[in-house]
């Protein structure tokens, strides 16, 4: 059975250009929500795929990075993006160099929902390990009921339960220009870091 834990599973995908997920566009709820951000502030994108945010972040001012484990993604993203592609690079979130300095945000763009849910564990710890103290999970999470994936959803107990320990939710708000696969599905959340201490 394919597994969306490894690169193989998205390079096909990108290959192919079977990418269903893939907006082509900047999301309104960024775009409303964006100002809320730490001005200049230092920006996670991970599983960036074609990152389409990763030049409107830049071109507002944010110190943007964005990753992906699968080569393809990583092309395709670094084509598109023109004078920004030096703001992507091939790797893996859960093992990735901070390069010395914690981030202010993770932006959350059809990441979580692309993980089998073993490692959705994996994901809150590494979230809390490379975010700052007060820094912020901020964007889209999938709410589904269907065990098959990816996307694989949630519920909101779940989530809660997943993310309450390290995070605060402050923002919850639905979310009206998803595309076809997330419709009605998904909401624009923001989350922020209980951690004292940076571990970066």
């Amino acid at each position: 059975m394919p597994d969306s834990s490894l690169p193989d599973f998205w390079d096909t995908r990108y290959e192919t250009s079977v990418t269903p997920w893939d907006a082509g566009r900047v999301p309104d709820a960024l775009r409303r929500h964006v100002h809320t951000f730490p001005a200049a502030g230092r920006v996670l994108v991970p599983g960036c795929g074609s990152a389409y945010e990763v030049h409107y972040l830049a071109e507002n001012g944010f110190d943007v990075l964005a990753i992906d484990f699968s080569g393809p993604a990583v092309a395709r993203a670094q084509k598109q993006l023109g004078c920004f592609a030096d703001r992507v690079r091939q790797a893996d979130f859960f093992d990735f160099d901070l390069g010395g300095r914690a981030f202010d945000v993770i932006y959350e763009r059809a990441f979580l929902c692309a993980l089998p849910q073993r490692l959705w564990q994996r994901y809150a710890e590494r979230s809390a390990q490379v975010l700052a103290p007060g820094g912020r999970i901020a964007g889209f999470f999938f709410f589904d009921d269907s065990p098959r994936g990816p996307p694989f959803g949630t519920s909101d107990a779940q989530l809660q339960a997943l993310l309450s320990p390290r995070f605060e939710r402050i923002e919850d708000e639905p979310v009206a220009d998803s595309i076809p696969v997330f419709q009605g599905k998904e909401r624009w959340q923001v989350w922020v870091n209980r951690e004292q201490e940076s571990a970066a």
